[in-house]
Protein backbone atom coordinates (compact mmCIF):
# COMPACT_ATOMS: atom_id res chain seq x y z
CA UNK A 1 0.00 0.00 0.00
CA UNK A 2 3.17 2.29 0.61
CA UNK A 3 4.14 2.09 -2.27
CA UNK A 4 1.27 2.93 -4.38
CA UNK A 5 0.73 5.62 -1.30
CA UNK A 6 -2.92 3.78 -0.64
CA UNK A 7 -4.48 4.36 2.60
CA UNK A 8 -5.86 1.09 4.17
CA UNK A 9 -9.70 1.02 5.69
CA UNK A 10 -10.73 -1.78 7.49
CA UNK A 11 -13.90 -3.45 7.62
CA UNK A 12 -14.83 -5.77 10.37
CA UNK A 13 -17.92 -8.12 10.81
CA UNK A 14 -18.67 -9.61 14.23
CA UNK A 15 -20.37 -13.20 14.64
CA UNK A 16 -20.38 -13.87 11.31
CA UNK A 17 -19.90 -12.70 7.76
CA UNK A 18 -22.15 -9.92 6.24
CA UNK A 19 -25.41 -11.73 7.71
CA UNK A 20 -24.21 -12.48 11.20
CA UNK A 21 -24.99 -16.41 13.33
CA UNK A 22 -28.22 -15.59 13.86
CA UNK A 23 -27.77 -18.13 17.44
CA UNK A 24 -24.39 -15.54 18.18
CA UNK A 25 -25.04 -14.18 22.09
CA UNK A 26 -24.26 -10.75 22.93
CA UNK A 27 -20.95 -11.96 24.38
CA UNK A 28 -19.82 -14.03 21.16
CA UNK A 29 -20.32 -10.59 19.25
CA UNK A 30 -17.82 -9.03 21.32
CA UNK A 31 -15.50 -11.71 21.20
CA UNK A 32 -15.76 -11.82 17.40
CA UNK A 33 -15.31 -7.62 17.43
CA UNK A 34 -12.30 -7.86 20.11
CA UNK A 35 -10.16 -10.39 17.96
CA UNK A 36 -10.91 -9.28 14.75
CA UNK A 37 -9.95 -5.33 16.09
CA UNK A 38 -6.67 -6.80 17.32
CA UNK A 39 -5.97 -8.37 13.63
CA UNK A 40 -6.65 -5.22 12.02
CA UNK A 41 -4.72 -2.81 14.19
CA UNK A 42 -1.95 -4.84 13.23
CA UNK A 43 -2.44 -3.20 9.61
CA UNK A 44 -2.35 0.07 10.55
CA UNK A 45 -5.34 1.00 8.98
CA UNK A 46 -7.02 4.63 8.70
CA UNK A 47 -10.05 3.62 10.79
CA UNK A 48 -12.21 0.68 10.88
CA UNK A 49 -15.69 0.26 9.86
CA UNK A 50 -17.51 -2.66 11.57
CA UNK A 51 -20.76 -3.92 10.72
CA UNK A 52 -21.95 -5.11 14.17
CA UNK A 53 -24.87 -6.46 16.27
CA UNK A 54 -27.47 -8.34 14.98
CA UNK A 55 -30.85 -7.50 13.42
CA UNK A 56 -33.40 -10.10 14.85
CA UNK A 57 -32.13 -8.55 18.41
CA UNK A 58 -34.17 -5.71 20.86
CA UNK A 59 -32.28 -2.37 20.71
CA UNK A 60 -31.42 -2.53 24.33
CA UNK A 61 -29.10 -6.00 23.52
CA UNK A 62 -27.66 -3.89 20.62
CA UNK A 63 -27.22 -0.77 22.61
CA UNK A 64 -24.92 -2.94 25.20
CA UNK A 65 -23.05 -3.83 22.42
CA UNK A 66 -22.21 -0.90 21.01
CA UNK A 67 -21.56 0.61 24.25
CA UNK A 68 -18.97 -1.89 25.07
CA UNK A 69 -17.70 -2.19 21.54
CA UNK A 70 -16.88 1.67 21.52
CA UNK A 71 -15.55 1.10 25.14
CA UNK A 72 -13.09 -1.63 23.53
CA UNK A 73 -12.26 0.57 20.55
CA UNK A 74 -11.21 3.35 23.14
CA UNK A 75 -9.02 0.94 24.91
CA UNK A 76 -6.66 0.24 22.20
CA UNK A 77 -7.02 3.68 20.70
CA UNK A 78 -8.55 2.62 17.53
CA UNK A 79 -11.51 4.87 15.57
CA UNK A 80 -14.03 2.48 14.56
CA UNK A 81 -17.55 3.66 12.52
CA UNK A 82 -20.30 1.12 12.60
CA UNK A 83 -22.09 0.17 9.36
CA UNK A 84 -25.76 0.65 8.83
CA UNK A 85 -26.41 -2.79 6.66
CA UNK A 86 -28.91 -4.97 6.39
CA UNK A 87 -29.07 -7.95 8.93
CA UNK A 88 -27.19 -6.04 11.13
CA UNK A 89 -28.40 -3.48 13.97
CA UNK A 90 -28.57 -0.55 12.19
CA UNK A 91 -30.78 -2.43 9.57
CA UNK A 92 -33.45 0.89 9.04
CA UNK A 93 -33.26 4.46 9.93
CA UNK A 94 -35.58 4.68 12.59
CA UNK A 95 -33.60 1.98 14.88
CA UNK A 96 -30.36 3.53 14.13
CA UNK A 97 -31.45 6.98 15.53
CA UNK A 98 -32.60 5.83 18.48
CA UNK A 99 -29.58 3.78 19.30
CA UNK A 100 -27.79 7.20 18.26
CA UNK A 101 -29.85 9.39 20.84
CA UNK A 102 -28.89 6.89 23.64
CA UNK A 103 -24.61 6.73 22.61
CA UNK A 104 -24.00 10.14 20.31
CA UNK A 105 -20.91 9.64 20.69
CA UNK A 106 -20.88 6.50 17.74
CA UNK A 107 -19.37 7.16 14.57
CA UNK A 108 -21.89 5.98 11.38
CA UNK A 109 -20.26 4.64 8.14
CA UNK A 110 -23.41 5.30 6.60
CA UNK A 111 -24.53 3.17 3.38
CA UNK A 112 -28.06 4.04 2.40
CA UNK A 113 -28.68 1.76 -0.16
CA UNK A 114 -29.72 -1.00 2.49
CA UNK A 115 -31.96 1.52 3.93
CA UNK A 116 -33.49 2.11 0.47
CA UNK A 117 -34.92 -1.62 0.29
CA UNK A 118 -35.75 -2.27 3.94
CA UNK A 119 -38.08 0.50 3.77
CA UNK A 120 -38.71 0.13 0.21
CA UNK A 121 -38.43 3.71 -1.11
CA UNK A 122 -35.98 5.91 -1.59
CA UNK A 123 -35.37 7.86 1.92
CA UNK A 124 -36.16 11.29 0.76
CA UNK A 125 -39.24 10.85 3.27
CA UNK A 126 -36.81 10.59 5.97
CA UNK A 127 -35.21 13.62 6.24
CA UNK A 128 -35.57 14.72 9.59
CA UNK A 129 -34.25 11.24 10.23
CA UNK A 130 -31.00 11.57 7.86
CA UNK A 131 -30.37 15.02 9.12
CA UNK A 132 -30.57 14.10 12.94
CA UNK A 133 -28.11 11.29 11.71
CA UNK A 134 -25.84 14.02 10.04
CA UNK A 135 -23.69 14.57 13.30
CA UNK A 136 -22.57 10.85 13.69
CA UNK A 137 -21.73 10.01 9.75
CA UNK A 138 -18.13 9.46 9.45
CA UNK A 139 -18.02 7.86 6.19
CA UNK A 140 -19.86 6.89 2.94
CA UNK A 141 -20.18 3.94 0.93
CA UNK A 142 -21.23 5.03 -2.01
CA UNK A 143 -23.45 2.19 -3.52
CA UNK A 144 -26.95 3.58 -4.87
CA UNK A 145 -30.23 1.45 -3.76
CA UNK A 146 -33.63 1.99 -5.08
CA UNK A 147 -36.76 0.75 -3.62
CA UNK A 148 -36.70 -2.78 -4.70
CA UNK A 149 -32.83 -3.22 -4.74
CA UNK A 150 -29.85 -2.04 -2.90
CA UNK A 151 -27.82 -1.72 -5.71
CA UNK A 152 -29.17 0.12 -9.36
CA UNK A 153 -27.47 -2.24 -12.26
CA UNK A 154 -25.51 1.05 -13.28
CA UNK A 155 -25.81 4.59 -11.65
CA UNK A 156 -25.33 6.54 -14.68
CA UNK A 157 -28.22 5.14 -16.27
CA UNK A 158 -30.62 7.69 -16.74
CA UNK A 159 -33.69 5.49 -15.25
CA UNK A 160 -32.07 5.47 -12.03
CA UNK A 161 -31.02 9.38 -12.04
CA UNK A 162 -33.61 9.90 -9.48
CA UNK A 163 -31.96 7.62 -7.49
CA UNK A 164 -28.52 8.68 -7.98
CA UNK A 165 -29.82 11.97 -7.15
CA UNK A 166 -31.64 10.97 -3.90
CA UNK A 167 -28.14 9.97 -2.34
CA UNK A 168 -25.72 12.27 -3.56
CA UNK A 169 -28.05 14.79 -1.87
CA UNK A 170 -27.93 12.52 1.32
CA UNK A 171 -24.18 12.47 1.14
CA UNK A 172 -23.51 16.21 0.47
CA UNK A 173 -25.94 17.19 3.67
CA UNK A 174 -23.04 14.73 5.10
CA UNK A 175 -20.15 16.65 3.84
CA UNK A 176 -21.58 19.95 4.82
CA UNK A 177 -22.26 18.79 8.64
CA UNK A 178 -18.77 17.50 8.33
CA UNK A 179 -17.12 20.93 7.47
CA UNK A 180 -19.21 22.66 10.14
CA UNK A 181 -17.37 20.06 12.47
CA UNK A 182 -14.41 21.23 11.03
CA UNK A 183 -13.14 17.85 9.79
CA UNK A 184 -10.42 17.83 7.68
CA UNK A 185 -10.95 14.69 5.52
CA UNK A 186 -14.32 13.47 4.24
CA UNK A 187 -14.09 9.91 2.81
CA UNK A 188 -15.99 8.17 0.54
CA UNK A 189 -15.77 4.32 -0.75
CA UNK A 190 -17.64 3.42 -3.96
CA UNK A 191 -18.86 0.17 -3.04
CA UNK A 192 -20.75 -0.97 -6.00
CA UNK A 193 -20.25 -4.97 -5.41
CA UNK A 194 -21.26 -8.86 -6.87
CA UNK A 195 -22.32 -11.43 -4.30
CA UNK A 196 -25.89 -11.33 -5.50
CA UNK A 197 -25.57 -7.49 -5.88
CA UNK A 198 -24.80 -7.05 -9.54
CA UNK A 199 -28.00 -8.45 -11.63
CA UNK A 200 -27.18 -11.44 -14.21
CA UNK A 201 -29.08 -12.17 -16.69
CA UNK A 202 -31.47 -15.32 -16.84
CA UNK A 203 -29.54 -18.62 -17.40
CA UNK A 204 -26.65 -17.31 -18.95
CA UNK A 205 -25.50 -15.09 -15.45
CA UNK A 206 -23.92 -13.06 -17.50
CA UNK A 207 -23.46 -9.48 -15.35
CA UNK A 208 -25.37 -6.53 -16.69
CA UNK A 209 -22.54 -4.27 -16.13
CA UNK A 210 -18.75 -4.44 -15.75
CA UNK A 211 -18.08 -3.44 -11.69
CA UNK A 212 -15.16 -2.23 -12.46
CA UNK A 213 -15.92 0.64 -14.77
CA UNK A 214 -19.33 1.24 -12.39
CA UNK A 215 -16.90 2.08 -9.54
CA UNK A 216 -14.66 3.60 -11.46
CA UNK A 217 -17.31 5.68 -12.64
CA UNK A 218 -18.81 6.40 -9.14
CA UNK A 219 -15.52 7.38 -7.76
CA UNK A 220 -14.74 9.96 -10.70
CA UNK A 221 -18.56 11.11 -10.08
CA UNK A 222 -18.19 11.83 -6.27
CA UNK A 223 -14.89 13.59 -6.56
CA UNK A 224 -16.25 15.74 -9.10
CA UNK A 225 -19.62 16.00 -6.64
CA UNK A 226 -17.55 16.90 -3.83
CA UNK A 227 -15.50 19.72 -5.20
CA UNK A 228 -18.91 21.43 -6.33
CA UNK A 229 -20.19 20.90 -2.61
CA UNK A 230 -16.83 22.59 -1.28
CA UNK A 231 -17.02 25.14 -3.77
CA UNK A 232 -20.67 26.07 -2.92
CA UNK A 233 -19.66 25.34 0.97
CA UNK A 234 -16.93 28.27 0.69
CA UNK A 235 -18.42 30.65 -1.42
CA UNK A 236 -21.98 31.20 -0.33
CA UNK A 237 -22.71 34.97 0.17
CA UNK A 238 -22.48 35.97 3.83
CA UNK A 239 -25.35 37.92 5.07
CA UNK A 240 -24.72 41.60 6.69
Amino acid sequence: MENYSLRYIAEITTAGSYVPDRHASLDEHLRSFARKLERSLELEPEFISCLGGCDAWPEAQNLAFFDSAMNLAEQKNATVSFETHRGRAFFNPWVTQRIVRELPEIKLTCDFSHWCVVCERLMDSERDTLDALAPNAFHIHARVGYDQGPQVPHPAAPEYADALHAHQSWWERIWQTQARQGREHSTLTPEFGPDGYLQQAPFTQEPVADLWEVNRWMAQQEREHFLQCSHRQYTQPTRP
